[in-house]
């Protein structure tokens, strides 16, 4: 069922690194993106896939993780995710495609955690650092998400929002990762 690919589809943030992904794993999970709808069916996403060690130490440090956890300056060596997907605009297709990248994403991701794996969007990103070591075409494409990929290392938990309505994540002791989300009836306008 849906609901159940996104109650497992959480932010993971922390991964068995060691479990490779392969570029045919990413290849499926492009797939799954390309034939979702696209605003006047443009089509104007591309992909740079990473899942090699060199690369994936480089593409790390131009990633910004979990600003609501300042304390934590993001997954550690052995933790880190084994794969990513830059999800890039083609400018020269349609510009400011956030719906488009948004379907893309979600999609992505909801195939991965049928996979057994898990993910995070991240749009805390370092563009100019990223464009230069990956030699990607300014001219040409915007980088709109990075998705960091890999087998998830960490529990996380739906909870309520507290009384104060925090919608802040947090983690306790035992870096349990806890996500609070709104009630349904405080969703629904009528």
């Amino acid at each position: 069922m849906i609901k159940d690919l996104v109650l497992q589809s959480r932010s993971y943030r922390r991964f068995y690194e060691n479990e490779k992904i392969s570029e045919g794993t990413l290849v499926s999970l492009i797939d799954v993106a390309r034939l979702c709808p696209s605003a006047a069916n443009q089509q104007p996403l591309k992909y740079r896939l990473v899942n090699d060690a060199e690369e994936n130490k480089k593409l790390f440090s131009c990633l910004h993780w979990a600003m609501a956890l300042p304390e934590w300056g993001g997954p550690a060596e052995g933790e880190r995710p084994s794969a990513y997907i830059i999800i890039l605009d083609d400018l020269r297709i349609a510009k400011n495609r956030q719906t488009d990248v948004g379907i893309a994403a979600q999609s992505i991701m909801l195939a991965a955690s049928e996979r057994g794996l898990g993910g995070c969007m991240l749009g805390a990103i370092d563009r100019e650092k990223l464009f230069e070591l990956f030699g990607l075409d300014k001219e040409k494409y915007e980088i709109e998400l990075v998705l960091a990929l890999g087998k998830p290392k960490e529990t996380v938990k739906i909870v309520p929002l507290d009384e104060g309505g925090s919608v802040k994540y947090f983690r306790d002791e035992k870096q349990i990762h806890y996500v609070p989300k709104r009630n349904l009836d405080d969703i629904i306008v009528k």
